[in-house]
């Protein structure tokens, strides 16, 4: 004889009694893709807000007006930081640092994008007499412009060590019409800082003069 089998019972529920949640909002998945040579600068807005901007002159803060302008209207060598790479990021300030005055001489400027600010980057300033400008891309709408950055592909899916998503250090010179002429990522770290490529690059993305 089959015995009889217990079975639970559930209360009768209207499938419109239940509210959707409304705060979810879907986000489409957005890989890394770092803009390229020969690709057109993205619009992006650098604020004169003294909090966004940290200027060093051979290891120690300056402090001085922020003149948008005259940085935008010559060629630029953009590099993104963040102090989470460590021994790498610090690698990138340094090589930075050294064609700093050839960057200068070209009549061009050059500005690191760091996704955060720390009290530390002072002291790295001036253990290593960094002469560099900082913007903080704090809310990383820059970086994620350049496709250096991204909320649904994080940083960790692609380098070991490191626990919090951050832009990648990626090096870009923009001539002052708007266009990316030359990029450089280090995807292993096996290859040399590309110092005499950079300088050529902004070199020949110098308006012309011509006389008359």
């Amino acid at each position: 004889m089959l015995s009889a089998v217990n079975s639970t019972k559930y209360p009768y529920f209207d499938r419109s009694e239940i509210e959707p949640d409304r705060e979810f909002i879907f986000k489409a998945y957005q890989s890394l893709r770092p803009l390229k040579s020969g690709e057109a600068v993205p619009n992006f807005v650098l604020e004169k807000d003294n909090f966004r901007w940290q200027q060093f002159y051979n290891g120690v803060e300056t402090h001085g007006p922020v003149l948008l302008r005259q940085l935008l209207n010559k060629p630029l060598v953009i590099a993104f930081y963040s102090n989470y790479w460590q021994a790498h990021g610090l690698n990138l300030l340094k090589q930075l640092n050294s064609i700093q005055h050839e960057v200068r001489a070209h009549d061009a400027n050059l500005l690191i994008i760091s996704s955060e600010k720390e009290r530390k980057l002072e002291k790295i300033a001036w253990d290593n007499n960094l002469s560099l400008s900082f913007y903080f891309d704090t809310e990383k709408e820059i970086a994620e412009k350049f496709g250096v950055y991204s909320e649904s592909d994080p940083i960790w899916n692609k380098f070991s060590g490191i626990d919090t998503n951050v832009p990648l250090l990626a090096t870009y010179a923009i001539s002052p019409f708007g266009k990316i002429v030359y990029d450089h990522i280090d995807w292993d770290f096996s290859r040399p800082f590309p110092s005499q490529e950079i300088i050529s690059a902004i070199s020949g993305a110098k308006p012309l003069i011509l006389n008359t």
